[in-house]
């Protein structure tokens, strides 16, 4: 059963069903752009992210060769939500294929077609994307705005200043 939530985005109810996985979060309404392409689907129960496919088929040329490669989805995003794309790990041991700009974030005023920046980085091969491969995954979670505020010091922590590789090998 479905309800409206705020900014009349429709969000499953949590009540009756307590079972596992019962409320599976947002409703997020989704225009296909192409009627051939799939909308994010999940592959499997308990899955984060949803597969994203290419609306075209292009090649990434080894050694950097990249792309942004549409997904023929748009989607809008419920207030207080965002969609963060990221890699495909089959793609990445296969064929050295990932996303640049990861995680790509989709803010919830965003409107456009959903596109996904890759990059080829076998040093030799060069990977075709054809349309319909799925190209990446969207994962969508909850956010919060955080009100920053300037102060002389910051408070002590036990890592403190450490950074990058601070915490050893």
């Amino acid at each position: 059963m479905a309800r409206p939530a705020a900014g009349g985005v429709e969000q499953r109810a949590a009540g009756g069903d307590r079972r596992a996985g019962a409320d599976r979060g947002p409703v997020v309404p989704a225009v296909r752009l192409d009627d051939d392409v799939p909308l994010p689907t999940y592959a499997r129960t308990g899955d984060a992210g949803a597969d994203l496919v290419a609306r075209i088929d292009v090649t990434l040329e080894p050694g950097g060769g990249r792309a942004m490669v549409p997904t023929g989805v748009a989607l809008a995003l419920p207030e207080g939500y965002a969609g963060f794309v990221q890699p495909r790990s089959g793609l990445a041991l296969r064929h050295g294929v990932t996303c640049l700009n990861t995680p790509g974030l989709i803010d919830s005023g965003y409107r456009d077609e959903i596109a996904v920046l890759l990059v080829n980085t076998d040093p030799e091969v060069p990977y075709r994307v054809q349309r319909g491969d799925r190209i990446a995954q969207l994962v969508i979670q909850r956010v919060e705005h955080a009100t920053f505020t300037e102060v002389d010091r910051l408070a002590g922590s036990e890592r403190g200043l450490g950074g990058f590789g601070s915490t050893g090998r």
